[in-house]
């Protein structure tokens, strides 16, 4: 069987590595646009804090070791045509050489691009975007010249660039058309007191701005950033507004959505026979409403990339599971996850949606230590279903949204949360492990010991 694979990054580099297990005869040809494979973009913020000393180190794989592997790698190639009468791509590289490759099976992990703003020329020196590796060592080399940066985007990947600035001493202005940071991952509980500690430590937070236009000196350098509310000086610009799905060039032949997804079934297979699509260019189920979404993350497409793969494969039985879009972040002094449904999204559940927020102590105060978790839970309030949680400290305790995720996916409801099996040893936890304490507050009416000396 001769399985193309197109792209490297989360989902193709899962697919790749699942074909090698699962068919010891396959033949694999790889195509990658780019100059490298396999980079992880989840990385770049660790690498701007100097953490990751190279991009190098930010490689799934490389074209090394994918021939290593057996597998027939083309770098700097574009697949820009499909043709499912033939079952053959076409292909160009980055010398404007056009060819064509047969395939039994395609698995497209076609990926997105970064967003723009609208109507505004971003055409200037010392404007960048994140997205891949390129990006990251430019947004990177600048640190040691920017002086005064603003970031546009107040979204994951925006703030963890205006993170990264700050902590190298340079001053950081954040810009959003929204009215919060983080508004599709936090409520207003956790963004008001981020936004707070961001500027605790110097940084402005301008939200509710869109941005009109960039201000250039003669040698078209970036000199501002105005927005309909103000003017910010600016030697650096950085651009994070979202992404695209990478799939212009697949809207002739894969049946897409309204808004440039690639529709895919539970396998993962397109309106084409025998061709895969993953990643960042479809939609997902989300676990809360039972309806697909659209939820950019590494975890969700390895999962679909090895999904994909599978049922490439023979394994008829592949279909890819529910997901809660659980992801965290670190904001200086503060950690925070989060999964399900929150404020944001909650219109989109049928049902009658219910919140309660907590703050409580991690350990007990002999331990003489005041660190709190912030915690906030959504749920259905006809029938307890846990549909949300939110939780921040400076502690880290980001792994216990994983079992919130858990409990969504297996629907357990507040009262199952409220009693279940947490262990308690002083040094970690209290009697009631805190995840128990904000299901009790959810259900009103705590039973047990809910006021300790400690």
């Amino acid at each position: 069987m001769k399985y193309v694979v197109v792209g490297t990054s989360h989902a193709g580099f899962e697919a790749v590595q699942t074909l090698l297990k699962k068919d010891s005869d396959a033949e694999i040809v790889v195509f990658e646009a780019g100059s490298t494979a396999s980079f992880l973009s989840c990385g770049i913020q660790s690498y701007l804090e100097d953490i990751a000393k190279s991009l190098d180190e930010l490689h799934y794989a490389n074209e090394a070791s994918y021939k290593e592997q057996g597998v027939d790698i083309r770098m700097n190639t574009s697949v820009i045509a499909i043709n499912p009468d033939t079952k053959e791509i076409t292909t160009r590289t980055t010398d404007g050489v056009e060819a064509t490759e047969s395939y039994d099976k395609l698995l497209l992990s076609p990926g997105g691009v970064p967003g723009t703003i609208p109507n505004v020329d971003d055409q200037h020196e010392n404007i960048f975007y994140l997205r891949g590796r390129n990006w990251a060592d430019k947004v990177k080399n600048r640190m040691a010249s920017a002086k005064k940066a603003v970031v546009v985007g107040a979204g994951y990947i925006g703030i963890e660039v205006a993170v990264a600035y700050a902590q190298a001493g340079i001053d950081v202005t954040v810009v959003d058309f929204v009215d919060s940071i983080l508004p599709t991952y936090l409520d207003s509980e956790f963004t008001d007191l981020l936004t707070k500690h961001m500027e605790d430590k110097g940084m402005k937070i301008k939200t509710g701005e869109g941005v009109k236009e960039f201000k250039v000196n003669e040698n078209n350098e970036v000199t501002a950033v105005v927005t309909d509310k103000g003017t910010y000086e600016a030697d650096t610009v950085v651009i994070s507004v979202g992404v695209r799905p990478n799939t212009q060039w697949l809207k002739d032949t894969l049946a897409l959505d309204g808004r440039g997804f690639v529709e895919v079934n539970e396998h993962m297979e397109t309106s084409v026979k025998d061709v895969y699509a993953a990643g960042d260019a479809t939609a997902i189920p989300f676990a809360p409403t039972n309806e697909k979404a659209y939820i950019a993350l590494a975890t969700n497409a390895r999962r679909q990339g090895v999904i994909m793969a599978r049922h490439a494969s023979g394994d008829a039985d592949a279909k890819i599971g529910r997901v809660n879009g659980t992801s965290g972040l670190a904001v200086f002094d503060y950690k925070f996850a989060t999964t399900g449904i929150k404020d944001a999204n909650a219109n989109s559940y049928q049902g009658n949606v219910k919140s309660v927020y907590k703050e409580d102590l991690i350990r007990p105060s002999f331990m003489h230590d005041e660190e709190k978790v912030l915690m906030k839970l959504h749920y259905d309030a006809d029938n307890g279903r846990i549909l949300g949680a939110q939780l921040m400290s400076t502690y880290d305790i980001l792994q216990a949204i994983n079992a919130v995720s858990v409990a969504i996916e297996a629907e357990w409801t507040v009262d199952q949360l409220a009693q279940a099996d947490f262990f308690f040893q002083p040094e970690f936890s209290r009697p009631w492990n805190f995840l128990n304490v904000l299901a009790q507050e959810a259900q009103g009416q705590p039973y047990g010991a809910d006021t300790m000396l400690f």
